[in-house]
C-alpha cells in the first residue's frame, strides 16, 4: 500500500468521525438530519462534477449507483433513530461492527480482496479485533432495565440497517464506474429516499420536514459526510486499497465519532466505562494497522 492510498483511505476518519457528532449537535428529528445530510451531499457532488467535468453514468451503471445511494440513506435513517435511543457514542461502534461484517466479507468472498491464505488470516483477525473493540465501547458498568431494552432495540434496528449499508458498499462494485463518477448518482439516490421519507411522515400527520429550518442547517453536516464518502469511494477501488481494506480504514472514524460524542454531546461514561471504551478503540486502531500491513 502506497502513501497516497493510505492517506485517501484515512480521509473518512475526519469526515465520518465528526459527522454524527455535528448532526446530533445541530439537532432535529431523524428526518431533518437525513434531509440536510443528503442535500449537503448533493451540493458537494454537483460542485465536484462541474469542477472536474464528470459525466453521469448511463444504463445499468446509473441504476446501480443510484441504488447504492438509496441503500445508504435508508440505513442512515435507522442510524439517526438509534442516536435518539442510545446516543451516537454507543450507536456508532455497533453499526461499525455490523458494517464490517457485511461489506468486508463481501469484498473478500465475492471480489477477491485479501488474496492468499496469510492475508485472509490476518484480515480475519483484524475483523475479530474490530468487533471486540466495538463491543467494549458500549459496555455499561451500571445497567438498568430501560437502558438495556433500548440498547437491544437499537442493536436490532442497526442490524436491519446493515442491509442498506451493504448495498451502499457493494452495488458500485457491480459496475465499471469509479468513485468520482459514482458520487453524483449516489447523492441523487440519497435525496430521493430523504424526500420520500419526509413526505411519508407528513402524510402520517407529522410536520413536513422540508419546511423546517433545522433541515437546512443540517446541510453543514452533509458536507462532512460527503467528504468522507468521496474519499471512501476512491479508496475502495481495486487500484487503491480495495473494498475490504478501504472499508476497515474508513471505520477508524468510529474512534473520533465515539470520543467527540462523549466530550461534546454530554454522553457521559463512568471512569471504568471510559477505560473500557478506550481499550476498545485501541483494538480498532490495532486492527486497522494490521490491514495496512497485509
Amino acid at each position: 500500500m502506497n502513501a497516497t492510498a493510505l492517506l485517501i483511505g484515512l480521509g473518512p476518519l475526519l469526515g465520518w468521525g465528526l459527522f454524527p457528532t455535528i448532526a446530533s449537535k445541530i439537532g432535529g428529528r431523524p428526518v431533518n438530519q437525513i434531509l440536510g445530510t443528503t442535500f449537503g451531499t448533493l451540493i458537494f457532488a454537483l460542485v465536484l462534477a462541474m469542477v472536474n467535468g464528470l459525466a453521469m453514468p448511463t444504463g445499468m451503471d446509473l441504476v446501480f449507483t443510484i441504488l447504492s445511494g438509496i441503500g445508504w440513506a435508508s440505513a442512515q435513517i435507522i442510524t439517526f433513530k438509534s442516536f435518539t435511543m442510545i446516543g451516537s457514542s454507543r450507536a456508532m461502534p455497533i453499526t461499525t461492527a455490523f458494517q464490517l461484517l457485511g461489506a468486508s466479507l463481501w469484498g473478500v468472498i465475492a471480489l477477491g480482496n485479501w488474496p492468499g491464505v496469510n492475508a485472509k488470516i490476518f484480515g480475519g483477525l483484524a475483523l475479530v479485533l474490530i468487533i471486540i473493540g466495538a463491543t467494549l465501547t458500549v459496555w455499561q458498568e451500571h445497567k438498568n432495565e430501560e437502558g438495556s431494552k433500548l440498547l437491544t432495540q437499537a442493536v436490532i434496528w442497526l442490524a436491519v440497517g446493515e442491509i442498506g449499508y451493504w448495498a451502499y458498499s457493494a452495488a458500485p462494485q457491480a459496475t465499471k464506474v469509479d468513485g468520482m463518477h459514482a458520487f453524483l448518482p449516489q447523492a441523487i439516490g440519497m435525496v430521493i429516499v430523504a424526500v420520500v421519507y419526509a413526505l411519508f411522515l407528513s402524510m402520517r400527520g407529522e410536520k413536513l420536514a422540508l419546511t423546517e429550518s433545522v433541515s437546512y442547517r443540517q446541510i453543514f453536516s452533509g458536507f462532512f459526510f460527503a467528504f468522507a464518502a468521496l474519499t471512501y469511494l476512491i479508496s475502495a477501488q481495486p487500484n487503491m486499497n480495495g473494498l475490504a481494506t478501504g472499508f476497515i480504514l474508513s471505520q477508524t472514524s468510529v474512534v473520533l465519532a465515539t470520543l467527540t460524542g462523549i466530550w461534546f454531546l454530554g454522553q457521559k461514561k463512568t471512569p471504568k466505562e471510559m477505560a473500557v471504551t478506550i481499550g476498545g478503540l485501541v483494538l480498532i486502531l490495532v486492527a486497522a494497522t494490521i490491514t495496512v500491513m497485509i
